[in-house]
């Protein structure tokens, strides 16, 4: 039976191949037969007097005969090719102008720029660029498929030179069946005229194999986005009560510039930033409307919910007070002093982390202007420059942790 079976399917792969040299040997013979414009005189009025006499014949036809006829027709020349006239060809020149047009925009809709910093936009704005890119592409592909089809119908027949080319997956399959018989001479043979018929028609019928891996340099570090360190780390998630009983979730500020200050109103240079100047306030205030939050933490273990409420009354604070005299979110963030302060840029990561400014309890390094780093690292942001500064050293009363 094994003998059989290979020996059928060889003669298949065979026919298959003549069927198709056939086809085109047929084709040639069809394209040799003289024309009507080179026919003589008298071979036309022959040809005139033939084709009279058939509709003659094909008018008397009952419907079914010139049904069967038609079938017959159909099986012995196949279907005649069919040709666009002048105008039909315009139109659909038209339509693939049309086409490329729509191509085109959507092509030119797709911001390289906006999608290599979308991690820095908001939610929402991510939101918007993903649907915009979707929206694009669909329509890249929907234009390139309809550009495809009418460029088929300028062909004879509207056919692709796909369409004229014999299956591969029937060769598959017989080259399973082989394999299967353990015909491998015969399998052989059938990988052979699959491959061939790949190398005759690229693109089409390939089988799955891994992309060839080029050789490229490896990728330069990408510089730092807008506001973004070079080696910042990921800022720590939490969620924590304010002392007004709201609950405050970082990952909620996902898109915005996060300020954390660290704050303990019992100490002295907390207090020179509250009661002798406005210092934390007004940069709160200056940068609310640019997309800026600014969360206030106390980690001082035995601070009460009164005197917090007391503080934000006096001071009329616009930013709440995180109750966290666990000292969990303290030590995550490593926070050692008050204030001790932290920037979180819009992708989630720290992108300065230090003092408030170069002035304790306003006194100026001589020889040295005083510096705001948190209010230079927002400037920074805002106008979507690099970090300028990006790590000092805190200074303050240390961090009063529970034991």
């Amino acid at each position: 039976m094994k003998r059989y079976t290979s020996t059928l399917i060889a003669v298949l792969a065979v026919l298959m191949i003549a069927q198709v040299a056939f086809g085109q040997a047929e084709e040639a013979v069809r394209r040799d037969r003289p024309r009507y414009r080179d026919m003589t005189e008298a071979e036309r009025e022959k040809f005139r007097a033939e084709m009279a006499e058939r509709r003659k014949e094909y008018e008397k036809m009952s419907p079914e005969e010139k049904a069967k006829l038609r079938a017959e027709w159909q099986e012995r020349y196949g279907t005649r090719a069919r040709i666009l006239g002048r105008e039909q060809q315009l139109e659909v020149v038209a339509a693939i102008q049309k086409q490329l047009d729509k191509l085109k925009a959507a092509i030119e809709s797709l911001d390289p720029e906006a999608r290599r910093r979308i991690r820095d936009l908001s939610p929402e704005e991510q939101a918007k660029l993903r649907e915009k890119t979707t929206a694009a592409m669909r329509d890249r592909v929907n234009a390139a498929r309809a550009i495809e089809q009418e460029l088929a119908k300028l062909r004879p027949g509207g056919r692709s030179p796909a369409q004229d080319r014999p299956g591969v997956n029937e060769l598959r399959a017989l080259h399973s069946l082989a394999v299967k018989e353990n015909a491998t001479e015969t399998a052989k043979r059938i990988e052979n005229l699959i491959a061939r018929y790949q190398r005759q028609a690229p693109g089409r019928d390939r089988p799955d194999r891994p992309r060839p891996q080029r050789d490229r340099p490896p990728r330069p570090p990408r510089p730092d986005r807008p506001g973004q360190a070079e080696a910042g780390k990921r800022a720590r998630p939490f969620t924590l009560q304010s002392f007004d009983g709201k609950t405050v979730n970082l990952a909620d500020y996902r898109g915005k510039t996060v300020v954390l200050e660290w704050v303990n109103f019992e100490c002295p240079f907390v207090k020179h930033h509250y009661d002798k100047n406005s210092t934390m306030i007004d940069l709160a205030k200056r940068y609310k409307d640019k997309g800026v939050v600014w969360l206030a933490i106390n980690s001082t273990n035995h601070t009460t919910p009164a005197a917090n409420h007391a503080f934000a009354t006096k001071h009329d604070l616009p930013y709440p007070i995180l109750d966290d005299r666990s000292g969990e979110v303290g030590r995550a963030y490593d926070a050692k002093t008050t204030p001790h302060m932290f920037v979180i840029a819009p992708a989630g990561r720290i992108v300065y982390e230090g003092a408030i400014d170069n002035s304790p309890l306003g006194k100026t390094p001589a020889g040295q202007e005083k510096i705001n780093y948190v209010d230079k690292v927002l400037a920074d942001i805002v106008a979507r420059r690099d970090v300028s500064v990006k790590n000092t050293k805190p200074y303050g009363c240390t961090v009063k942790y529970a034991k």
